[in-house]
């Protein structure tokens, strides 16, 4: 506290003393701002419009000269290719999913939950395209039907 003020209080009656005796001493600019300390500068470059250096405005100055050059108009999408059903979707009989899993005797609940995952990563109906959703469910299904009675004979 200095004479009876806080510091801060002592700091803001000098700012104000100080702003006092610069509006005496100087006129008021017209460039200046109210209670900017310093003056605004433009920077106009010759042969530059001020337009053009505003940068909001800047998008709109390409867009009339884009509609001088005419309209360009994008091509339209071509659409997208056929899907190809993959050949592995094509065998959806009993013998050749089975073949595929090749189950022996040999194996433990522990590799046929290896060759389920493995048979659902390539043929799961969510990974497959919508026309040949069918085809990758009736594999599926003979797979784990499969899978399921091997699991079945070890448990015996």
């Amino acid at each position: 506290m200095l004479f009876g003020q806080s510091v801060f209080q002592s700091v803001l009656e000098r700012l104000k003393a100080e702003d006092e005796t610069e509006e005496d001493t100087e006129a008021p600019a017209a460039h200046r701002v109210s209670g900017l300390g310093t003056g605004l500068a433009f920077d106009v470059l010759e042969r530059v419009s001020a337009a053009s250096q505003r940068v909001g405005q800047a998008y709109f100055d390409n867009l009339e000269q884009e509609a001088a050059a005419g309209i360009v108009e994008k091509p339209a999408p071509l659409p997208p290719p056929e899907p190809v059903m993959p050949d592995h979707l094509t065998r959806t009989a009993p013998q050749e999913v089975a073949a595929e899993l090749a189950i022996s005797a040999a194996d433990t609940p522990l590799t046929l939950g290896e060759k389920r995952r493995a048979f659902a990563r390539a043929n799961h109906p969510d990974g497959v395209a919508p026309p040949f959703r069918d085809n990758a469910t009736k594999r599926m299904m003979l797979a784990n039907l499969l899978i399921d009675e091997a699991l079945r004979r070890i448990a015996r």
